[in-house]
């Protein structure tokens, strides 16, 4: 499941993720279920179809159900991974965030002891702001790890190391360029 605010890089990252899993052999389903943003679902089942693997996702308006039919049809299909595009929020709009809680709740539902991973995409020009992203983010769902993006146009990537030490969350991947293999594991 990626999280984070609007702009950050959840579906490139997704796509960059997907490509890698796919060259390791594993058999993949990308799930869009960001609903608000126009385009989000074409844009994810665009990178599906050049990574070349499987795609579910829909426009309607309740991503919980597009989570669920989309995990549907990843057992359907015997998928190793699926990965959860959701819509960017910011961590303090209360409706929003309870929507996130509600698609956690439906993937626990559906397959126990998932979201397996749960990852804060955050823009590493982000600055202090990161810090209270994580926290309360952090209150919402269990964040697994963070991936780190846009480190290829900034060099205050040390925020890193502030959200390690205030809210104890491991940096899992980082975003060096645009490039499906700019994702590199931290």
């Amino acid at each position: 499941l990626f999280i984070g605010v609007n702009g950050v890089g959840k579906t490139t990252s997704i796509a960059k993720l997907a490509s890698v899993m796919k060259k390791d052999g594993k058999k993949v389903i990308l799930i869009g279920a960001d609903t608000y943003r126009a385009g989000a679902v074409s844009q994810l089942n665009e990178w599906a179809s050049r990574i070349g693997v499987d795609f579910y996702g829909s426009d309607e308006t309740d991503p919980a159900s597009v989570v669920f039919d989309g995990l549907s049809k990843a057992k359907e299909i015997s998928a190793d991974v699926a990965l959860i595009d959701t819509a960017g929020r910011l961590q303090n709009k209360d409706n929003l965030m309870k929507e996130l809680d509600k698609i956690n709740r439906v993937i626990g539902n559906l397959i126990e002891g998932s979201p397996q991973e749960t990852l804060l995409v955050i823009d590493a020009t982000t600055g202090q702001n990161g810090i209270s992203q994580a926290k309360q983010f952090k209150e919402i769902t269990n964040i697994t790890g963070i991936v780190l993006t846009k480190l290829d146009g900034t060099a205050k990537g040390g925020i890193v190391l502030a959200i390690k030490e205030e809210v104890n969350i491991p940096v899992k991947f980082i975003g060096l360029g645009e490039g499906m293999e700019d994702l590199k594991t931290f």
